[in-house]
């Protein structure tokens, strides 16, 4: 017979996960099981925008003409043909990269993974905007660093707060590893970072020798306003080789396909190829060919064209039903995004989101609170919405609910 285990389970969990609570979103949704709630929580695209023929007419070509291949082991850096697409796509964006500048990853997580995993260690710092990104903070977490915040400004990161910053970091030989930001309406505030703060923050990078990480999952998603350029490509214009891009398919074509791809120095990607070598090894071919066909094949700017109109007719609506239930008397605000699937609601200070977030399950209406979105010192006054999934009609009676919903 055997004997029982003397030592617990968790005692013996590696130092770095052994505390580790994983996404905080996820438990949140797991609380949206009624089909009559209205879910603003999830950071989903719309089903209407699928290119679902062009997806089973791609995918039934691919299987007749290459099912030997797809059904085998993929070169780990990517498809050729998923890369040069990639490559030919950027330039769109007056981004200029070769092979040996890309790599293919398994959707934006695995991208973040891996730039957490190359560049930081226990204790290490990450400057980050605040509120930021969940899914960045809870990956990079993983490798137990120490986040820096400085308060987001309505036109991006604060650039003089993070200078602030990074003198007292300099005295104290304690630099960041790297800034990451979202400079294309950041999730989860909407808010675009301007050209000025762009060009500042590559001096700040310069200045203090701190790479830039520019995460854009958003980026062919404006609906007002004009382009401002990358922070890749003001780098490149500068020979900087200070930025490292990610990217992801998941909201420009589909989630489910789970491919992305990271974009930096040769050294710096050759060093992400050989983690993905010992974390995945391979994306798989078909979901590569099939974003091929995406980038290639099947008329791209009159995809991102139709998906504009529809998100930003949302949007609108999504906004005036806030003008119309929350004058400025109820004190509350919101951004208000060029682009993008997020923005962020802000309630009066002695409303906690997340307590909030149970009444509003109750009035059948869903958020995100707030404090998910904070590395450290979170405010609790603040809620994410997500306007991009549910209909139009879905986003007009949400309003109503979360109105009625803080008004109790």
């Amino acid at each position: 017979m055997g004997k029982p285990m003397k030592t617990p389970w968790p005692t013996r969990f590696a130092e770095n996960v052994r505390n580790y609570q994983g996404y905080p979103i996820g438990k949140t949704i797991q609380y949206l099981t009624d089909p009559e709630i209205i879910s603003l929580a999830g950071g989903l695209p719309s089903p209407e925008v699928f290119q679902r023929s062009q997806l089973k007419e791609g995918s039934a070509r691919a299987l007749e003409e290459n099912i030997d291949r797809i059904m085998q082991y993929s070169p780990i850096p990517g498809e050729k043909t998923l890369v040069d697409a990639v490559i030919a796509f950027l330039e769109r964006d007056s981004i200029r990269i070769g092979r040996e500048n890309i790599v293919i990853t398994s959707g934006g997580q695995s991208a973040l993974d891996l730039t957490g995993r190359l560049f930081l260690e226990p204790g290490d710092t990450v400057m980050v905007d605040r509120p930021t990104f969940a899914g960045a903070i809870v990956t990079f977490q993983m490798q137990r660093p120490q986040f820096i915040g400085v308060d987001i400004e309505a036109d991006g990161s604060d650039i003089v707060g993070m200078r602030r910053q990074l003198e007292r970091l300099a005295g104290q030989e304690d630099l960041p590893k790297f800034i990451y930001v979202v400079p294309d309406f950041q999730n989860p505030s909407g808010i675009t970072m301007s050209l000025a703060k762009r060009e500042a923050l590559l001096d700040l990078s310069y200045e203090f020798d701190v790479p830039v990480i520019e995460d854009s999952p958003y980026r062919d998603l404006r609906y007002r306003g004009e382009t401002i350029p990358a922070l890749f490509a003001l780098d490149q214009q500068r020979d900087g080789g200070h930025v490292v891009g990610l990217y992801t398919f998941s909201k420009l074509f589909c989630p489910g396909m789970r491919v992305g791809f990271n974009i930096g120095p040769a050294e710096v990607i050759t060093r992400m190829t050989h983690i993905k070598e010992g974390a995945i090894l391979n994306t798989p071919k078909w979901n590569q060919d099939m974003c091929t066909a995406f980038l290639t094949e099947w008329d791209l700017e009159g995809h991102l064209e139709n998906c504009r109109t529809y998100y930003r007719e949302k949007l609108d609506v999504f906004l005036q039903t806030m003008a119309e239930h929350f004058p400025p008397e109820t004190g509350v605000s919101w951004t208000v995004p060029e682009g993008g699937l997020f923005l962020w609601v802000t309630v009066p200070e002695h409303i906690d989101t997340a307590k909030l977030f149970f009444d509003a399950i109750e009035h059948k209406v869903a958020f995100v609170p707030g404090e998910q979105f904070y590395g450290e010192n979170p405010e609790h006054n603040h809620m994410r919405i997500n306007f991009s999934f549910v209909s139009k009609e879905d986003l007009a009676e949400a309003v109503k609910r979360l109105a009625q919903c803080i008004r109790t």
